[in-house]
């Protein structure tokens, strides 16, 4: 684990980004801001001529990246992206490369990806974040790294620009396993925080002075005090969408599978986030869980 109050001066390092969506592009603002030069590529060119017209240089895709850029940061939206865009660098990395998914990949994929990536003589970083929008704004998130001491020493400044709190957790895989565990505890809290709060509703109480009554307790999480603030005030604006969720804990059910292990409640809160889902709500705030139980 590292100091969570130093910055590091990014100066002179140019850096490779692909993925620009709700959590790539402040990720990315947070490197310009600590001296690093962007060389971007995404999907969808709205963020990167937005970024582009702040300095940043927009690059045609991943291959264009890879010439430019040593150093390359994949925050894309699922692990079928991770794999088409590592795919199509593989003709471009060679030595000195190093390649670090900062998304939320399912474990044998990143184990498979950077075996790949390392047989053309680059190297791999799983990096999966937490925090949500509001961490990568204010360069504050939680960032769980697998791969080798020398791959993670040599992305730690990168890490430290953009996070607070960053732990080598072991090899490669390991710092998606870490962030599959944290989205089963986000997912599970956040139908526990829904629940407690619609059954308060339910009861003839105001569910937002039953927050403020128990914050501080033993309920005390950063869910009932960010989400549970979303559920009593109704913005559920996307921070974290359902859709992504629901992707989360698939991947974390299929972890289990493949470890031989029962987990009951992983599996009723992902049929709630689907019913959720079903309903039409796939792109608000996962904390709109609260809606199915308030309707």
């Amino acid at each position: 684990m590292t100091d969570e109050t130093f910055r590091p001066d990014l100066s002179g390092q140019t850096v490779g980004f692909i993925g620009l969506g709700l959590m790539g592009k402040p990720m990315a603002r947070a490197l310009a801001r600590a001296g690093a030069s962007l060389v971007i590529a995404s999907r969808s060119q709205g963020p990167v001529a937005e970024l582009a017209a702040e300095g940043m240089l927009a690059a045609t895709g991943p291959l264009a990246v890879a010439g430019q850029a040593e150093t390359i940061v994949l925050t894309l939206t699922d692990t079928v992206a991770v794999e088409s865009v590592t795919e199509a660098l593989l003709p471009a990395l060679r030595p000195g490369h190093l390649v670090v998914d900062m998304g939320t990949t399912a474990v044998e994929a990143t184990r498979a990806l950077a075996a790949r990536v390392r047989a053309a003589g680059a190297d791999w970083v799983d990096a999966p974040v937490s925090g949500g929008t509001v961490a990568a704004e204010a360069a504050t998130l939680t960032i769980m790294a697998g791969g080798t001491e020398a791959s993670f020493a040599r992305a730690l400044p990168l890490f430290q620009a953009m996070g607070r709190r960053v732990t080598h957790v072991g090899d490669s895989g390991a710092g998606q396993i870490a962030k599959t565990a944290n989205q089963v505890i986000v997912g599970l809290t956040i139908g526990a925080v829904a629940e407690a709060l619609a059954l308060a509703k339910a009861a003839g109480a105001d569910p937002a002075r039953v927050r403020d009554a128990i914050r501080g307790g033993f309920a005390e999480s950063r869910i009932l005090d960010l989400h549970g603030g979303r559920m009593v005030s109704g913005d559920f604006t996307p921070g974290g969408r359902v859709t992504t969720q629901i992707k989360d804990l698939r991947q974390a059910e299929q972890l289990a599978e493949q470890c031989d292990i029962d987990l009951p409640a992983l599996g009723l809160t992902l049929e709630l986030f689907e019913m959720l889902a079903d309903q039409g709500d796939g792109g608000l705030d996962h904390s709109a869980l609260y809606r199915l139980f308030a309707r």
